[in-house]
């Protein structure tokens, strides 16, 4: 009897430590993945972020309605990194970038923030901001590439993460030819950050060309990565030659 009561005190004893140490490993794994997650976002705990929207055309205050996912998506991300944000309209944030992290939404049409961030940190980006209705409008130019807008069909989004400025704190930015695709980046962005980190590190830069597919019927959920223009982006195009003297 005494021997089948050591067994069992023994058992306990072994189950225990067993599952202090699962608890330690599962702990310690948690936090790595954390501290990872807020390097690449550059959200320690307790910082403050910025989420940059636009207004829904003819509205003073509305944000669309898509934005406003995207805005519900992103505030759960910084929420999970212990970080706080606040949310300002584009025409109001005026200050440089790199003291905080900036996640920013909208086209260069409807986003003068975002017009700023292309001009001076992605100037071989064009984006076609034209009001009348034309093929060519909504359209990017990266490099020497058009991509037009096929609404409902074809759509595409710029993604980027670029660090500049003092502090180095990342911009990400979610330029897309229509609202739906920016909610469809920004949920790209929360679902790969892990593969995003591993390709590019926790503190580098890059700009990807999404494209989402037929949003008419799948929404934002369908998105296929057409490619890496970082180099592309970041390049300003060469000046045109100057007229030849008569």
């Amino acid at each position: 009897m005494y021997e089948d009561l050591l067994n069992i005190v023994l058992g306990v004893v072994a189950t225990g430590v067993s599952a202090s140490l699962g608890w330690i490993a599962r702990t310690a794994l948690w936090r790595r993945r954390l501290r990872r997650k807020q390097a690449f976002f550059g959200l320690p705990g307790n910082a403050e972020c910025l989420l940059v929207v636009n207004r829904e055309a003819g509205s003073e205050s509305a944000v669309h309605r898509f934005d406003v996912f995207a805005l519900l998506e992103l505030s759960a991300l910084v929420k999970d990194c212990g970080a706080h944000a606040r949310i300002t309209h584009h025409d109001t944030a005026q200050q440089g970038f790199g003291e905080r992290t900036e996640f920013c939404l909208g086209g260069p049409y409807s986003n003068r923030r975002m017009a700023a961030h292309l001009s001076t940190l992605l100037p071989g980006v064009r984006v076609n901001t034209e009001v009348e209705e034309s093929p060519e409008r909504g359209a990017f130019t990266i490099g020497t590439e058009v991509y037009p807008v096929d609404a409902g069909s074809s759509e595409y989004v710029l993604l980027a993460r670029l660090t500049a400025g003092e502090g180095a704190r990342p911009v990400f930015l979610f330029c897309g030819q229509r609202a739906i695709t920016n909610q469809a980046a920004t949920r790209y962005l929360v679902r790969h950050h892990e593969k995003l980190a591993r390709e590019h590190g926790t503190d580098g830069s890059f700009v990807l060309l999404l494209k989402v597919v037929n949003s008419q019927a799948y929404g934002p959920d369908v998105v296929e990565l057409v490619a890496d223009v970082t180099r592309q982006a970041r390049t300003a195009p060469a000046p045109a030659p100057a007229p030849e003297a008569v």
